[in-house]
């Protein structure tokens, strides 16, 4: 049990990661360097965890999330760290793999001060971690980071950054449902089709704007009653439900799900999807009980490795596509 930081934790984790306190164990070999840094003043609890500089500066975003346990915290990082190493390869970059998680509710605990104290920490490791935008971080945050550390990316277009990474993930995400789609039934189109979209926040709000555009008949949820009024107003023919059991018992053609939701099998034992596209994190040694009972279906994400995995081996051999 790490226990590393002796402030308060970081209280009960809305969403993803999904079940966090029973995430499994990270591998923890291979790792070049885990730093745990603390700022008492400002309240600042990070992990960077740097996977491999083998190919360049150790690059990964920044994750803010209230973690309901250290460990959990630490898992996301090396397990991230790890998955960013592998993709920055992939896509013949000249980088490493990083990653870092601050513990914390964002909306309550996220400071300038905090921010740049964070920086501090980035800019002590010398150029070996480059940090960007993640999961409760944005652009205008990278800026704050950027007025103490030299290793950031993800600013904003004002200050010469690429702006909000999350339009051109949508776009990506779309663009993977619309390949299987043509793998599946021969045609890309998505018009017609049920697509389930659990999460509308910075990547899901988007994203249902395309399905909206292409034709789907889009259904969604989301922890917060605030993101589900956004979509909503936006698109008022878009229908919400409850949660993600209920959205799992709707006959979908489609799934999207955020990262490590997706092939938990407690939660999708009902799920009939054909389909689904996300970042890919499926955890080894799942038991093979609840894979989704049907056939014809194909899964589009972004992690390295997804064929080492049990969970996925076992929906390969059920007619599960695998879409990268």
């Amino acid at each position: 049990m790490t226990n590393v930081f002796a402030s308060s934790p970081g209280g009960t984790a809305p969403a993803y990661p999904q079940d966090a306190t029973a995430l499994v164990p990270a591998a923890r070999d291979g790792h070049e360097q885990v730093v745990f840094c603390q700022d008492p003043q400002t309240g600042l609890r990070a992990i960077i965890a740097i996977y491999s500089t083998a190919l360049g500066p150790a690059l990964g975003g920044t994750r803010f999330f209230p973690y309901p346990t250290e460990d959990a915290a630490l898992a996301d990082a090396l397990n991230l760290s790890r998955a960013m190493a592998y993709k920055n390869a992939l896509a013949d970059l000249d980088l490493g793999g990083g990653k870092a998680v601050i513990i914390g509710d964002p909306a309550k605990h996220k400071s300038e001060a905090l921010l740049r104290a964070y920086g501090r920490f980035i800019e002590s490791l010398g150029g070996r971690y480059i940090t960007a935008c993640d999961i409760g971080t944005f652009s205008d945050d990278m800026d704050v980071v950027a007025r103490e550390s030299r290793h950031v990316t993800g600013r904003t277009l004002l200050n010469g950054g690429g702006g909000d990474s999350s339009i051109l993930t949508a776009i990506g995400v779309f663009h993977g449902m619309r390949a299987a789609a043509e793998h599946t039934w021969g045609s890309g189109s998505l018009e017609g089709r049920l697509v389930g979209v659990e999460g509308v926040g910075k990547v899901g709000h988007r994203l249902v704007g395309h399905l909206v555009e292409a034709g789907a008949n889009v259904v969604i949820c989301d922890v917060s009653p605030a993101a589900v009024q956004r979509v909503r107003a936006a698109h008022p023919d878009v229908e919400a439900v409850a949660g993600q059991a209920e959205l799992l018992a709707r006959p979908l053609d489609v799934r999207y799900a955020p990262s490590g939701s997706l092939f938990r099998p407690r939660r999708s034992s009902r799920w009939r999807t054909r389909r689904a596209c996300r970042p890919l994190w499926p955890p080894t040694g799942w038991p093979s009980g609840g894979w989704p009972r049907s056939a014809g279906s194909a899964a589009s994400g972004c992690r390295p490795e997804p064929w080492q995995y049990p969970a996925v081996r076992l929906g390969s051999a059920r007619g599960v596509k695998q879409v990268p």
